[in-house]
């Protein structure tokens, strides 16, 4: 790596978005094992943060719990920032994610960050087993996100106060994949994270709005945005494609509306789907926010992707099969950084 090169990476903070995958033939107490390892790891390879998603009815998913997720991880580690990619909020009342958070932030003070999506990471059979309001539209989450900031000022004169929360300077960022949550995220002076990883097409739209809406506040004087990327790192090209067999698979179960748990490698993809199965997969998986290869093809296209992007940092979604196959792809991206 060049000297310049080297420079341009150094700027890019790295950090780590885990759903803590359960695999094929194992279980969820497992995947929480995993999460830790991983977590462990990343800290001492120097990510700068450790985010846990939240969703529903997914047999693959084993965050959904997220606060409960993130305690674990926090508890297990002694450096990193360790929050939600993301709680989504129209699932659950303010108050009870200000409380849930402050106890997080109470009991790894400096460490917590609170990322809010508005979507409701399932279905709606889902939706209504959650007990959340089904009739509520997007405008409604400007609001949700307003009453649970008053929940954590503590010159507020509300009845009703979180206690932990009151007082406690938690990070918020808002998530999305399309350009509603980052108007309201400029229009706020929050940070922003974008799921490129899932919305490539998006990316770009979203980050203008972003940028060219911002509003300094007390929180931030410029804007902030972390982009998500999937990445399959391996020593070889012809292995990284190979594991990200894994990650086409889950994609396509999700195409199908089959959910399933993470499968392993194939040596032959195109056995399993069809023409216009593939296509779907591609839109997404064949974009410049999904990399697969050897160190030097990741480099590569991590650096053409913060140049088109400005990212001011990335969060990497690694859906490998093997633990330590997953560990080592975040091992090479950690060190394209150094």
């Amino acid at each position: 790596m060049t000297t310049n090169q080297a420079t341009f990476f150094n700027n890019i903070p790295l950090s780590v978005l885990d759903l803590a995958p359960i695999n094929e033939g194992s279980n969820a107490g497992q995947s929480y094992k995993n999460t830790v390892d991983l977590a462990q790891h990343v800290e001492k390879w120097g990510f700068n943060r450790y985010w846990l998603a939240e969703h529903h009815n997914m047999p693959g998913i084993a965050s959904s719990a997220t606060s409960v997720v993130i305690g674990h991880v926090a508890g297990a580690t002694d450096r990193i920032r360790v929050g939600s990619g993301g709680v989504m909020l129209p699932n659950h009342a303010s108050l009870v994610i200000a409380e849930q958070f402050g106890t997080l932030e109470s009991m790894y003070p400096g460490r917590i960050d609170l990322g809010l999506g508005r979507a409701p990471g399932s279905d709606q059979a889902t939706a209504y087993a959650l007990r959340r309001t089904l009739n509520t539209t997007p405008e409604d989450f400007p609001q949700q996100v307003e009453e649970l900031e008053s929940y954590f000022d503590e010159n507020s004169s509300a009845r009703v106060r979180a206690y932990p929360g009151t007082g406690l300077n938690i990070p918020i960022w808002l998530l999305g994949s399309s350009g509603f949550s980052a108007r309201l995220a400029a229009m706020k002076g929050l940070p922003f994270s974008f799921a490129s990883h899932f919305s490539p097409d998006y990316t770009l739209p979203a980050l203008k709005i972003y940028r060219d809406h911002f509003q300094p506040s007390a929180n931030m004087d410029k804007p902030y945005a972390m982009l998500g990327v999937n990445i399959v790192a391996a020593d070889t090209d012809e292995r990284a494609q190979y594991l990200a067999t894994s990650q086409q698979q889950q994609f396509l179960s999700i195409t199908r509306g089959q959910p399933s748990r993470l499968q392993p490698p194939v040596e032959n993809i195109d056995d399993l789907w069809a023409p216009h199965e593939k296509a779907a997969v591609a839109k997404t998986l064949e974009s410049p926010a999904s990399i697969i290869g050897g160190p030097e093809t990741v480099k590569q296209k991590l650096k053409e992707f913060i140049k088109e992007t400005e990212a001011d940092e990335l969060i990497i979604n690694s859906q490998i099969f093997h633990h330590e196959d997953r560990l080592r792809s975040y091992e090479i991206v950690g060190d394209l950084m150094k």
